[in-house]
């Protein structure tokens, strides 16, 4: 059996290479054009093999989206952790404030990205896929919240995919402010338009 120690430093040692190669790649791409940039390219930047690049990602749009895995997972968990008395359109809304919250820690870069993946037609697809795949976790931790069992009804999954689609009209408006405008009221904006007749 192994040390748990060890696994734990190494799981953190990957995280922090992840990140650094993720980081590398972003202001490569953000400097160069998603398209123009290849993955050897990247590779050379950060002074690793392209081997090494893609044992940590499969791909040049992993680069960029791939902590997006983690905020699906992080969002179904958020859901499932809202008060049970909550409608599920405030317990939805509620669940995105992390997001809102990453995007204020660091607006500069945020925007950047964002203005990374709206430039790149690959990088919008598989944004689009991402936040595609979170749909059945977000729906069934709705679908609990009801007291519903497996299948999963329409309405908790419809829900949930224009609450994502109320995240990425926001971000869009975000990033076509400038930053200006408040992602937060953006979203609220986006939210009550669903709301109210």
């Amino acid at each position: 059996m192994g040390d748990p120690k060890r696994a734990t430093t190494r799981s953190i040692a990957r995280t922090a290479i992840r990140a650094e190669l993720a980081q590398v790649a972003i202001e490569l791409f953000r400097r160069d054009g998603f398209e123009q940039v290849t993955i050897s390219d990247v590779a050379a930047a950060a002074g690793v093999s392209r081997s090494t690049f893609l044992r940590y990602f499969g791909s040049k749009e992993e680069a960029v989206l791939g902590a997006m895995d983690v905020q699906g997972v992080q969002a179904a968990a958020a859901l499932r952790a809202r008060p049970a008395g909550e409608d599920d359109w405030t317990a939805l809304r509620r669940t995105l404030d992390p997001f809102i919250d990453s995007y204020r820690q660091n607006p500069g870069s945020a925007l950047a990205l964002a203005r990374l993946v709206q430039e790149s037609p690959a990088l919008r697809v598989r944004q689009l896929e991402k936040r595609a795949s979170w749909l059945p976790a977000l729906a069934e931790a709705l679908s609990r919240r009801s007291g519903h069992d497996r299948p999963t009804p329409l309405a908790p999954e419809v829900r949930a995919a224009a609450a994502l689609d109320c995240l990425s009209i926001a971000v869009a408006h975000w990033t076509a402010s400038d930053g200006e405008l408040d992602l937060a009221e953006l979203l609220d904006q986006a939210f009550a338009a669903l709301t109210t007749p």
